[in-house]
């Protein structure tokens, strides 16, 4: 077991390590695609393809005071972006009620394709 939780460890840190990585890179990609104000690249052995996304934020505080029903807390238990929309799209909470709840946050997708 000594040797499973050693190993365990070690690809933690790697895996640390790649997702710091990745970070960087995928910035690199984002800052030279706005540097040559563009959406994508098409590379010898790679498409690249920024999607602009708008995801939604909401402030618990609002949210509460537009939904005071207790029974609709407890269907949400935390404010999750999916639940919430799930709700208006079922017709259980109404768009109008929740329309000062969020702030849209503006996430850039970054897609890498090999040819």
């Amino acid at each position: 077991m000594d040797k499973i939780v050693e190993r365990y460890y070690e690809v933690k840190q790697q895996q640390k390590e790649l997702d710091r990585e990745l970070g960087e890179l995928r910035q690199a990609i984002l800052d030279y695609c706005r540097d040559q104000d563009t959406t994508g690249l098409d590379l010898e052995s790679h498409k690249v393809t920024l999607v602009l996304q708008n995801r939604r934020e909401y402030d618990e505080n609002r949210l509460y005071e537009a939904l005071p029903d207790l029974e609709l807390w407890r269907m949400l238990s935390k404010p999750d972006s999916g639940k919430i929309a799930s709700l208006v799209k079922l017709k259980v909470i109404s768009e109008e009620k929740i329309k000062d709840t969020y702030a849209i946050k503006n996430v850039t997708l970054l897609q890498v394709d090999k040819k």
